[in-house]
């Protein structure tokens, strides 16, 4: 039977209400490939979602246990590399990019070309011990448009990159640990997810709008040099602190003290 197009990219918050919410890519039977309506359907949510006040963090995987993300659909490619590819409001890297709030990746599996490209987009990733992370770019002639050719070389250094790109070689999970692109590996692919979830849940037992404000920060930063990296977290910061009232600052201090008193989170 035929997906419809509505649940080949689903949400879901557990409990209902929770602050994590959970998109998946739902096309496990084609590798979790992604059609042009899919690319549209994924960059809506993920804008939803930012701006849903309800919503902290968000988990990004695939469904079932074989793969992330296979990439695009390559017998539906022209629609997508011809489409409107231009237009932010359907590109889902350039709505993970604009979210203001963490994205954490589960990836569950192969992670290939548009697949790895989005897992780089992510702010944190997770991966099952069986995940691969592969570019075929080269391989089948597709020229790379969401980060691919710039952000992996600055993750894992311009060498590393090189040899994964031009090579089409596969990046196990224990092999991305190493060098710095995943954060945690675990034992099973279904298992990154409520990994993710733990993480999220870390996350959110912290003060909300100083998560947003570090991520943007972190971020900012990263595309300067260190000097005026650090002289944007030092303006971001005098802008924060002449911003808070006495009463404020008498909360935060209420927050620290009571925090200092509980067991810290481990991860």
């Amino acid at each position: 039977m035929e997906q419809s197009e509505s649940d080949l990219i689903k949400v879901s918050r557990d409990p209902p209400g929770s602050a994590v919410a959970v998109i998946t890519i739902n096309r496990p039977k084609s590798l979790n490939s992604l059609t042009r309506p899919m690319i549209v359907s994924l960059a809506r949510h993920i804008r939803l979602l930012d701006s849903d006040p309800t919503v902290a963090v968000l988990i990004l995987t695939g469904a079932g246990d074989r793969a992330f993300c296979s990439g695009v659909d390559l017998t539906a490619a022209e629609s997508v590399f011809k489409g409107d590819v231009k237009d932010p409001l359907s590109d889902p890297i350039c709505q993970l990019h604009a979210c203001s709030k963490p994205v954490i990746g589960a990836i569950n599996g192969y992670a290939v070309t548009a697949g790895f490209e989005i897992a780089l987009a992510c702010d944190i990733l997770v991966a099952g011990k069986d995940a691969k992370f592969i570019d075929t770019h080269a391989k089948f002639g597709i020229f790379p448009s969401w980060g691919l050719s710039q952000k992996l070389s600055r993750i894992i250094g311009p060498m590393r990159a090189r040899e994964v790109s031009l090579t089409a070689m596969p990046v196990t999970a224990q092999m991305a640990e190493k060098w710095g692109l995943v954060n945690h590996v675990v034992e099973r692919n279904r298992d990154a997810v409520d990994k993710a979830k733990e993480i999220a849940e870390a996350i959110i037992k912290n003060n909300r709008n100083l998560v947003l404000k570090y991520k943007a920060v972190i971020n900012d930063g990263f595309s300067l040099d260190l000097r005026s990296a650090l002289a944007l977290e030092k303006e971001r910061a005098h802008s924060y602190y002449d911003g808070m009232t006495k009463d404020q600052f008498a909360m935060m201090q209420k927050f620290i003290q009571g925090r200092s008193s509980k067991t810290p989170s481990k991860l």
